[in-house]
């Protein structure tokens, strides 16, 4: 009981600095997509190039964020010293990554699609490597369960961000997508420095065979987290190289990637369960009802994300005015990855039997099999139905290294998981939004809010009867 309480305590406060983070976050959204017309295909660009970002910040942590989690509870090894080694690792890739950046800028751009904008490329190749360096002292503040440390850090970026892109957009006049980079690289560059301390009061010591012990833990890491991130972006990658009007393919990326943004509550949802869970399943490994509580975990994630899915159909006649009007019509693909992103947090879940019996191979293959699934469905998909695909592929995708890892999982090390109720669950949060959907479009919006109000409310009360109110 005490560890959940801990779990509570940290998904509020990690959820604080990602949730609260994200809708500042997308405060821009509208921002960007009115000063950004569609026509301009310029967060087009914005959101190809982000996808690159994501996929070279996954190859130069090279997994050590959660192997510095099984390496740093490790009784025989000092924290100090694994943060230490994990660190060198982290800068000497990413030093390497910005040398080649900037040593060949120019072919790169040009196999880019950027060979009349290379300042794009040297930007954000800045802010990924700074990313990189950041992301271990960010997992050590995890560890060290400072919860309030980690939330202010990232809230300073954001709310420096969203200053700086309201200075530029709306009082300058830099509309440009230029400035979305700039203003990102300011940000990175600034907060890297807050730091400091922290890195101060560090032991530093580099241990060569810890680092190889580490390594042989974390490549598989690595490998799953290359194609966990392809199966987010490799869409976003994929779409202007394979869309068939090269004109127009990133005017048609640009209503994806905007309205991607509105189902994206998910993918806060997940990640402050992760950045709370993560830690507290390591430190539960050696207790005997470690396997119930990953269950609970798991049941009780799926609900939450269930009754997220539906406030954000139901109320979507409001949010949709995250973005510009002239996006609307990507708005069908919401659904759809909000959904791939349930199936993302689940496999999220399910990772961990893997993980604590140092098995991680099993997490890459899983993987690797739900991107080829992922990237095939874009390929074939993607000429034909535009970004329509990519939302399907997601599903396929997740759908494939979901199953694989249960069915693995089940049969290497059991966890009595509840599928009889969460599928009881799952079936009647679609019932509900089928719901949804058959209210006419001819009626005014605040009837078709206070509908979803309704079923919501319904949906909320079941779980509190059935799951909260016999624990009272």
């Amino acid at each position: 009981m005490a560890n959940l309480k801990a779990l509570a305590k940290d998904t509020a406060i990690y959820g604080l600095s990602s949730i609260v983070g994200r809708f500042l976050n997308y405060l821009l959204v509208p921002l960007y997509t009115h000063y950004m017309p569609k026509a301009s295909g310029d967060y087009g660009v914005s959101t190809n190039m982000y996808a690159y970002t994501a996929l070279m910040f996954a190859i130069l942590t090279f997994g050590m964020e959660t192997t510095l989690f099984r390496f740093a509870n490790d009784e025989r090894e000092k924290p100090d010293t694994v943060f230490s080694t994990a660190f060198a690792m982290v800068g000497s890739l990413s030093a390497l990554f910005l040398l080649l950046i900037f040593g060949f800028i120019t072919p790169i751009s040009n196999y880019l699609g950027y060979a009349a904008h290379p300042e794009y490329l040297l930007m954000m190749a800045s802010v990924v490597a700074l990313d990189a360096l950041q992301a271990l002292p960010f997992s050590f503040l995890r560890f060290q369960r400072r919860p309030i440390r980690f939330m202010s850090l990232k809230m300073l970026f954001i709310f420096l961000n969203i200053a700086l892109n309201v200075i530029f957009f709306v009082l300058l006049g830099k509309t440009s997508v230029f400035y979305v980079f700039f203003i990102n690289l300011l940000c990175t560059s600034f907060v890297t420095f807050f730091f400091i301390p922290d890195l101060i009061r560090i032991r530093w010591h580099f241990d060569g065979k810890l680092l190889r012990r580490m390594l042989s833990y974390s490549w598989p890491i690595l490998v799953l987290s290359v194609m966990g991130i392809l199966n987010q972006v490799a869409d976003k990658i994929l779409f202007p190289k394979v869309y068939p009007d090269e004109a127009q393919a990133n005017v048609e990326l640009g209503v994806y990637g905007s309205c991607v943004k509105i189902a994206m509550i998910m993918a806060m949802i997940t990640q402050a369960f992760r950045y709370a869970y993560e830690p507290i399943v390591f430190a539960k490994s050696k207790d005997a009802d470690k396997n119930e509580y990953y269950a609970l975990g798991m049941k009780h994630f799926l609900i939450f994300t269930l009754l997220a899915f539906l406030g954000v159909m139901g109320w979507m006649p409001l949010l949709r005015y995250m973005i510009g009007s002239d996006y609307w019509e990507g708005l069908r693909v919401v659904p759809i990855v909000m959904v791939a992103e349930i199936m993302m947090g689940i496999y999220f879940n399910l990772s961990f039997w893997y993980k604590l019996i140092d098995k991680t191979i099993y997490g890459a293959l899983f993987s690797l099999a739900g991107c080829v699934v992922l990237l095939a469905v874009n390929l074939w998909g993607i000429p034909r139905y535009s970004y329509m695909a990519c939302a399907w592929g997601g599903v396929a995708g997740y759908g494939t290294a979901m199953l694989l890892s249960y069915f693995v999982g089940q049969r290497l090390n059991p966890i009595p998981y509840p599928i009889r109720s969460m599928a009881g669950y799952t079936a009647l949060a679609a019932v509900f939004y089928y719901i949804m959907t058959c209210i006419p479009e001819a009626w005014p919006e605040w009837q078709y809010i206070a509908i979803s109000t309704l079923l919501i409310l319904a949906f909320a009360l079941l779980i509190y009867w059935r799951e909260l109110r016999k624990k009272a």
